[in-house]
């Protein structure tokens, strides 16, 4: 407890305590600062909470469950497999609680001052933290917000009851039989798959043409042949309208080509995007921290905002809302209030969706490494004649390569199919080192992987495959 209204000194402020927040705190503090790490909720953030690591948790308990259901193609009797929804859960917590417990742990080994509650800027320079315990005011020389974002709640959907957002989705207090999606993205189709996984009967609701709306077509129609297998509906180019609830369920009334339609399900979940945390009492307006009309903080390629000992990474600055993205940030910004060159560069920052089958991507397209002019040449290799996904029985997929003919560099590369999330990390690297065609199609990979399939994929692209025939 402060006794009277004077002012504690630290070298750095951290403004959150999630993927970017922490490794921002644990950076400054290596790097010799005094550093005091704030988060009104929980260490770890969103991600570690009620984001991507239970989401992730409970999409490796269906995708156990469904392997389980299909033993018999590699001519294993398993009976028949029964979901225990709350054993589901507590695994997912118990994943939960060790990740978070270990951030903790670092803050702890790094020397971090950690406190559980609010910020409020008084000025450029200081600011109240505070719970219902106390109020401590600091003074200090750096600044970095890390507030995150949260779920959009649309006006005509809001969440309670039977319509919930992706936090809610992920801790329901029984199996769904039923459930609606509005918004086919990366997280409606991999919660909804999720959840179909199961056997809940999914309904997904996406505006545009199809889901998984800015990745590659090729992706996106795999995912959908394998949600319709799963027997979920999915309703593109559709609007939904209006929900009516009881206590039991839901009825959304949704248009598609101008005809109103409805269906009712246990639960209605919106997954619609994510809103920067900004706004509430943080009181940037008070310090005049710049922003743009839809609530991101300006910054430059240090991540450095208008005031220029402040700064702001991860979900509440322009691009994806991505952990790894967040945490990337934070280590540049840390470095730079150090004094250090570090700048951030997007180039090889993978996406991921962790669909059935898997979706990856890094670097250009190939529609816009055409748009950037680039004289492109593509490599393309199938996973359904590849030896390691065949053993795994997971033959849906495609590595897609795309270079630079002119040079041989490569420029990006999506990839479909099992183990997508970790086969990207190479082609990342690749782009990082400037590393070409050629010199994917040297590199010896081990024999029978998946890897393999990055490997006959440039060879592909250089004409002279040995595992499939070009015409």
């Amino acid at each position: 407890m402060v006794v009277g209204d004077a002012s504690l000194d630290i070298d750095t402020l951290v403004i959150g305590a999630g993927p970017g927040g922490y490794a921002a705190a644990i950076r400054a503090a290596q790097l010799g600062q005094s550093v005091l790490c704030v988060d009104r909720q929980y260490v770890g953030g969103v991600c570690l909470n009620v984001g991507c690591i239970p989401s992730k948790a409970l999409i490796s308990a269906a995708h156990q469950y469904e392997s389980i259901a299909h033993a018999a193609d590699m001519g294993i009797e398993a009976g028949e497999p029964k979901v225990h929804w709350d054993k589901v859960q507590e695994f997912k917590n118990g994943v939960v609680k060790k990740l978070t417990g270990g951030v903790g742990q670092l803050l702890k080994g790094n020397k971090v001052q950690f406190f559980s509650g609010e910020v409020m800027f008084i000025n450029e320079n200081e600011a109240r933290v505070f719970n219902d315990q106390e109020a401590p005011r600091y003074r200090f020389k750096n600044c970095i917000i890390a507030t995150g974002s949260r779920p959009i709640e649309l006006k005509a959907f809001p969440y309670g009851g039977r319509i919930i957002s992706s936090t809610e989705a992920l801790s329901l207090p029984e199996l769904p039989k039923s459930m609606i999606v509005i918004g086919g993205g990366y997280i409606g189709v991999e919660l909804g798959q999720m959840y179909s996984k199961f056997g809940t009967q999914v309904t997904v609701i996406e505006g545009s043409d199809t889901i998984l709306p800015g990745f590659d077509t090729d992706m996106s129609r795999l995912v959908t042949k394998k949600l319709k297998d799963k027997n979920v509906e999915i309703h593109t180019n559709a609007m939904a309208k209006s929900a009516e609830q009881t206590d039991k369920d839901v009825t959304l009334t949704y248009e598609v080509n101008g005809e109103q339609k409805t269906v009712t399900a246990d639960y209605l979940l919106v997954t619609v995007g994510r809103r920067p945390n900004t706004d509430g009492e943080l009181g940037l307006d008070l310090i005049n921290i710049k922003m743009n009309e839809r609530g991101y903080i300006e910054v430059d390629d240090q991540c450095r905002t208008n005031i220029p000992h402040i700064y702001a990474i991860g979900d509440i600055i322009a691009g994806p809302a991505l952990a790894h993205k967040a945490t990337y940030e934070a280590k540049v910004a840390a470095e730079a209030l150090a004094g250090m060159p570090s700048k951030i560069d997007y180039k090889s920052i993978p996406l991921v969706v962790f669909a059935d089958p898997e979706c990856a991507s890094v670097g250009y397209s190939e529609k816009e490494a055409k748009e950037k002019g680039y004289n492109v040449k593509i490599g393309r290799f199938p996973f359904n004649i590849n030896g390691r996904a065949l053993s795994l029985n997971a033959t849906d997929g495609f590595v897609k390569i795309i270079s630079d003919a002119d040079t041989g560099l490569i420029l990006g590369t999506q990839i479909a199919g099992a183990e997508a999330s970790n086969m990207i990390a190479e082609l990342g690297l690749a782009i990082e080192m400037g590393a070409t065609m050629e010199d994917l199609a040297l590199t010896i990979h081990g024999h029978p992987t998946l890897g393999e399939i990055v490997m006959e994929a440039a060879e592909v692209g250089l004409g002279h495959p040995i595992h499939t025939i070009v015409k």
